[in-house]
């Protein structure tokens, strides 16, 4: 879970919920309520509030209105967050959003209003790389690299590279384990990934020309961003976080959700599609 700091607030006091429900970006020197009105002072100045046209306005200050909460029904339980949906008069953004083990983000355009709620599919965060997730894919051992570095051919001995891989997908190259096998450790852990560039286009299939004899092997052309492709390191490919999310996994969901409208805005229910994670 990341540490979450929070700027110095002014708490609330609500004795209908028995509890303090609210934050305000306000600080202030002194506060007193006095003839149905609420008063403070800041930096010398005397201010009333609750008069002006302005929603979340504050010393000359305009600020955003958030709401910060968790869904942790059964929480022994791992669950799988499919979806997020609020009823409002608004459109709202989710500015941060994670669980026990990922985090992302919702912007306030992934939202489509659907019987009168908002709704969106929960999404991994743009750029996140995650190889343990099922959108990352071995290719194969690298058997050679050429052409210029905007557009290098990386061809393996294979017969075929299957259809995982696809033209988009970001093209990573592992160093090979320094370590020598044994019979205790066959299988020593091999180098961190290291990024390439995204895939421009792929030869999948070997094939032969019956008139020239000559073999084509399968290959991929990266756009490298200055990363060279070394012979003998294993190469494998990484789909859009974004586009191959299917949900937040995890034990509990934290989020927070943010509103830039100056007027008066109305947040009823905030919800998700949950269902047991199954390993």
């Amino acid at each position: 879970m990341p540490k979450q700091y929070y700027p110095p607030t002014t708490l609330t006091y609500s004795p209908d919920v028995q509890g303090w429900p609210s934050f305000y970006s306000y600080l202030a020197d002194y506060m007193v309520g006095m003839n149905g009105f609420f008063y403070t002072w800041a930096g010398g100045q005397l201010y009333r509030h609750n008069t002006n046209v302005l929603r979340n306005n504050y010393y000359g200050v305009q600020y955003n209105s958030t709401i910060t909460s968790v869904f942790n029904e059964a929480a022994m339980t791992i669950k799988l967050f499919k979806t997020m949906s609020y009823e409002s008069d608004d459109k709202w953004e989710c500015t941060s959003l994670f669980t026990d083990l990922s985090q992302g983000s919702m912007l306030s355009t992934y939202f489509v209003q659907k019987e009168g709620e908002w709704f969106t599919f929960l999404r991994e965060n743009d750029g996140s790389v995650n190889f343990k997730a099922r959108s990352s894919a071995g290719i194969g051992t690298i058997l050679s690299a050429t052409g210029p570095i905007g557009a290098i051919v990386v061809t393996f001995d294979l017969d075929d590279l299957g259809s995982i891989i696809s033209v988009g997908d970001i093209a990573y190259q592992v160093l090979p384990s320094i370590v020598v096998p044994t019979p205790l450790n066959p299988y020593p852990p091999a180098g961190a990934p290291t990024l390439i560039g995204p895939i421009d286009n792929i030869v999948r299939k070997k094939t032969t020309n019956i008139a020239t004899g000559v073999v084509t092997l399968p290959s991929i052309t990266i756009n490298s961003a200055g990363v060279v492709p070394l012979v003998g390191n294993f190469c494998l490919g990484l789909k859009n976080s974004v586009a191959e999310s299917h949900g937040a996994r995890g034990y509990y969901l934290h989020f927070t959700l943010e509103n830039t409208n100056t007027d008066t805005v109305e947040l009823f229910s905030v919800g998700s599609s949950v269902m047991k994670s199954f390993p």
